[in-house]
């Protein structure tokens, strides 16, 4: 098994409604709150299928913390899914974001029931995509943030 990492620093979540100090955005902190959660659960999963499940909905609330903190894209040619707006507001995550997005007729295909779709392999791959990718949105949430407060 492998040990979820979290920054020691993170600051606790705001009451909902109420902006925190020093700025930021408390909808991407509760996003990774919820990734980090994902990540547990995908850590002690016994089956491939439910491990890469929730190492997938990890990355998926990574992802969603990113476009939270740094702005939803706008306008006529707009990505639509996640990992599009992922790929326009952080471009350096873009590997992450097309991995993520091969992987989401998979996961379409577990949430249907077809368990046997997913290995063991598959399944570790994506556990360790969704941390790399948890601690990367970890790091522009927090880069979002003091530039707020900068600002």
């Amino acid at each position: 098994m492998r040990a979820v990492t979290t920054t020691s620093a993170r600051r606790p979540a705001a009451a909902p409604g109420r902006p925190r100090r020093g700025g930021g955005s408390p909808r991407a902190e509760q996003l990774l709150t919820r990734a980090d959660a994902e990540l547990v659960a995908a850590q002690f999963s016994a089956e491939p299928w439910e491990q890469f499940g929730h190492a997938h909905l990890a990355g998926l609330r990574a992802a969603a913390a990113v476009v939270a903190a740094r702005g939803t894209p706008a306008g006529r040619g707009a990505p639509r899914t996640a990992w599009g707006m992922l790929e326009v507001v952080a471009p350096e995550l873009a590997d992450a974001a097309r991995y993520f997005a091969d992987g989401a007729a998979l996961r379409s295909a577990v949430d249907a029931g077809r368990f046997d779709q997913v290995d063991a392999v598959r399944a570790e791959r994506t556990l360790e995509a969704a941390e790399d990718l948890v601690d990367a949105a970890r790091a522009v949430v927090a880069g979002a943030e003091a530039m707020e407060r900068a600002s």
